[in-house]
């Protein structure tokens, strides 16, 4: 009885040294997020960028689990690539995956969608997805197979035609497009119960960019044109810096801004080009409702659904479990916790080890 008092007391002694070492200020390391990215042109480049914003976050353990590539695809023709050779489902059934970022194209609203979130919560029912909207390509949008069917008046033909071009065409194709997307995500979320797919609006970001370029309020860009390679609207390095700033807020639930991803293409454009980029993706990421990021967040540690990254976070972690008489299996430092509480009255001790579940 005595040894089990002293080792009682021993982890007390323990527990209260980090809570004392945890009030010393400091930033609080996030857990890093397996990703898979499914993408097309409008989309991929993000899969190698978030990488460097992880570490100048101070992100420990991102990892980039896989990436999925077909030109112009819907998520169903990701979802239709044979089994042998779909890395995506390969990770999802493997449990590998804390987040799985989509890019439907024009094409919407999308069945694989569901099919692949289905298939993720499966086999991790912590899974979040999050669907990129991206900006139209084109600068229009109609539900049609192929854009060369599209109504050539409204839809560009010429990058630099959207330089004279106001922005009401791209801004109505955007509403269009989204509502689609919206509707469908909150179906599904609606039939999960809870909000399992998250919206990155990466076409809201790219009109606020747009138009600053506009109003001539964005240093080393003129003119619109400037931010594409071609009247479809494949990205130049600006607008793969916004959408990659939008799906880090996303994944991480925190600002991108201040943070040094290390593209010197940026700093050659103006030296405050990321800083600008780094504000419009976070304004526009936190005045989403289907983001799931708010402005008060300070970093993923305050989104319900991180809590913990993995189906069993104490085996995951390594921890000991113990069982007391006639109770459930615990982590360790359940016990700890409790023993604490009983050591000091009944008074909530706080620390990272102690509050976790």
């Amino acid at each position: 009885m005595r040894i089990r008092v002293l080792a009682i007391v021993a982890l007390a002694a323990i527990c209260v040294s980090l809570c004392r070492a945890a009030e010393t200020p400091g930033p609080i390391p996030l857990a890093g997020q397996r990703v898979f990215v499914t993408a097309h042109s409008f989309h991929i480049f993000v899969a190698d960028r978030l990488a460097p914003l992880a570490t100048a976050a101070g992100i420990t353990g991102h990892e980039l689990v896989g990436k999925q590539m077909l030109g112009a695809s819907r998520v169903q023709q990701h979802w239709d690539v044979p089994d042998r050779i779909n890395t995506a489902k390969k990770s999802l059934i493997g449990g590998d995956v804390d987040v799985l970022t989509m890019s439907p194209n024009w094409l919407v609203p999308d069945d694989a969608i569901k099919l692949f979130t289905d298939l993720g919560l499966e086999h991790n029912p912590r899974l979040r997805v999050l669907v990129q909207i991206s900006w139209p390509a084109f600068d229009h949008w109609e539900a049609i197979g192929n854009p060369a069917l599209w109504d050539p008046a409204k839809r560009v033909s010429h990058n630099e035609q959207r330089d004279a071009r106001p922005l009401d065409g791209p801004r109505e194709a955007n509403l269009k497009a989204k509502a689609v997307i919206e509707k469908q995500i909150a179906g599904l979320n609606a039939t999960y119960g809870r909000d399992v797919i998250h919206v990155v609006p990466v076409g809201d970001a790219v009109l606020r960019l747009r138009e600053r370029v506009a109003a001539g309020n964005v240093p080393g860009i003129k003119r619109q044109s400037e931010l594409f390679t071609d009247p479809i609207g494949h990205a130049k390095t600006s607008i793969m810096a916004l959408a990659t700033y939008c799906n880090f807020a996303c994944i991480y639930g925190r600002s991108p801004v201040g943070l040094d991803d290390g593209d010197r293409e940026l700093d050659r454009i103006h030296p405050r080009l990321r800083s600008i980029l780094q504000e419009i993706a976070w304004e526009t990421v936190t005045a989403h409702p289907m983001s799931g990021v708010t402005k008060d967040m300070k970093d993923m540690k305050d989104m319900k659904d991180m809590k913990d990254r993995r189906v069993a976070p104490a085996n995951a972690a390594g921890l000991r479990r113990t069982r007391s008489k006639g109770g459930p299996m615990r982590p360790w430092p359940s016990r700890i916790s409790e023993s604490l509480s009983n050591a000091t009255g009944g008074r909530p001790q706080h620390c990272s080890i102690c509050s976790r579940d």
